[in-house]
């Protein structure tokens, strides 16, 4: 069985507690949601966020599920201990991966770790609890759930932390491999049409989809398959920033061509954690002038090599733009993705910046080890873009507080975000990359230079002043997101009320 953690028990009272049959129905318990959540803090943010707002603005009681390994204890623990106390929190047990090749990818590992996970969910589901579960809602990596959530009577949804985008290149996925034999993977094509006036080059798909031979490539078309299963999906974007996918969506979900896809985001974090840690940066950008700091950070899994590290630190450099730099740790092996790693207690990033970079750049620049207070810094009056790895989370941070963004896309979906940012919402510039990956840093200092002063940063600005507006809208009382998740909610608590957690 399951731990509990931190927030309320995922258990029942025992049956001396429980009301008399005279009350029952009045006393009964609320609908029970299960949010299940693959590792990784891109992930588990916005679904903690979800959540919340399930449970403080719909009554629902909520539990949200996490699996042990792939990612930071502590870092989950920060995470989840901003719940309000209504909500609970279960760790399943670890799984063996033993049996694995050392060298399989992070994708491949995450899925069969969801996989193997699978009984340890069913036993969390089907044990005591507070009523039957009403609906369980998986993240990108655990449709494999969805099987379960039907053999159980519930409700399956998928969370999707991404954009319309990643739901619709899955789509294809589905699509293209609907009669094919058992085991037989098709390529994605090298021009992929996602919307009216959007064509994704092959370059730009996520990592794992550019190649059928790649093993995570039959467990993407494997996830692809599950999608008509699902009751729906909840998208964490809003009408207006991919208007012409979320249309495209709607009408196929009134055709019954796939199940609905809910727009109900942008959900965000209210704060960024650890205030105790915020004080030094937040005063530094206190002391700088208003929209003149480029913030910079590749999240919590980005990685730069040391070469590129040395190469962005000229770039800040010779921009001669203030600068809020959020250093990590290089990749020795040249990897960007430093998900699953744990850094060292002794691990400093900034010791392996230029020498002498620090002590040049001293009053229009600060560079600061592994985390900054990101949610604030975005909102801060001084801080004029983001120099991002276009991760989904940090995205919606950014326009959520009108901040234009420089795209450097690392691992995972990021190129496919980055192409909407520049090529669809208007709302980003990229750097160009030499032919061997690495942005040289002349390219660094003119993209710096172009968001800050030239006419397409004057456009790109201008336009994340509209996306602030349109994001404030969607979750206001009438807003888009908001009445979306409130149909959700609803057909979850109506399900219950018809004893069947399938009706839709």
């Amino acid at each position: 069985m399951a731990a509990a953690t931190s927030g309320a028990s995922d258990t029942l009272p025992s049956p001396t507690e429980l009301p008399s049959p005279a009350c029952a129905e009045e006393l009964a318990p609320p609908q029970k949601v299960v949010i299940f959540a693959s590792p990784g803090a891109g992930h588990l943010i916005p679904l903690v966020e979800l959540a919340r707002r399930l449970a403080v603005d719909h009554g629902l009681a909520v539990t949200v599920v996490t699996l042990t390994g792939m990612s930071n204890p502590a870092t989950d623990a920060a995470v989840l201990s901003s719940l309000p106390a209504s909500v609970a929190t279960s760790v399943l047990p670890a799984v063996s991966l033993d049996d694995l090749p050392p060298d399989i990818g992070f994708g491949t590992l995450m899925f069969e770790l969801v996989r193997r996970s699978l009984p340890h969910l069913h036993a969390l589901m089907e044990g005591p609890s507070g009523g039957p579960v009403t609906a369980l809602v998986c993240d990108f990596f655990g449709t494999a759930a969805l099987p379960l959530a039907a053999e159980l009577g519930a409700q399956g949804y998928v969370f999707f932390p991404n954009s319309f985008a990643l739901i619709s290149i899955m789509r294809h996925i589905a699509e293209l491999h609907v009669d094919a034999a058992p085991g037989e993977n098709r390529d994605l094509p090298d021009q992929l049409p996602l919307s009216s006036g959007l064509v994704l080059r092959h370059a730009d798909l996520p990592n794992g989809f550019r190649d059928r031979t790649d093993p995570v490539y039959a467990y993407l078309v494997e996830e692809a398959r599950r999608y008509g299963r699902a009751n729906g999906f909840l998208v964490n974007s809003f009408e207006e920033l991919e208007i012409a996918m979320a249309e495209k969506f709607k009408r196929d979900a009134e055709d019954g061509a796939f199940p609905p896809v809910y727009p109900v985001g942008p959900i965000v974090r209210s704060s960024s954690g650890k205030e105790s840690d915020e004080s030094a940066c937040l005063e530094w950008l206190d002391r700088q002038p208003e929209g003149s700091v480029v913030y910079v950070s590749f999240g919590t899994g980005g990685a730069l090599s040391v070469e590129q590290t040395a190469e962005l630190a000229a770039g800040l450099e010779t921009s001669g733009h203030r600068f809020l730099w959020v250093v990590r740790m290089p990749s020795l092996d040249r990897s960007p993705c430093a998900l699953g790693t744990v850094p060292g207690a002794k691990d400093d990033p900034l010791a392996w910046l230029p020498e002498g970079f620090l002590e040049r750049t001293r009053g229009r620049g600060l560079a600061i080890a592994a985390w900054a207070p990101q949610v604030r810094v975005l909102s801060h009056p001084a801080t004029a873009a983001f120099l991002s790895h276009c991760g989904w989370n940090s995205t919606l941070e950014s326009v959520a507080a009108g901040v234009p963004m420089l795209a450097w896309p690392l691992y995972a979906e990021q190129k496919t975000n980055a192409v909407i940012l520049t090529e669809v919402t208007g709302v980003a510039l990229r750097p160009a990359a030499r032919g061997d990956g690495l942005v040289a840093r002349e390219e660094i200092a003119a993209a710096v230079r172009e968001v800050m002063e030239g006419e397409k940063g004057s456009a790109a600005r201008c336009r994340a002043r509209e996306l602030r507006e349109a994001a404030a809208r969607a979750w206001s009382p009438e807003g888009s997101s908001r009445r979306a998740l409130e149909e959700v909610a609803g057909k979850w608590k109506a399900a219950l009320v018809n004893g069947n957690g399938r009706t839709s």
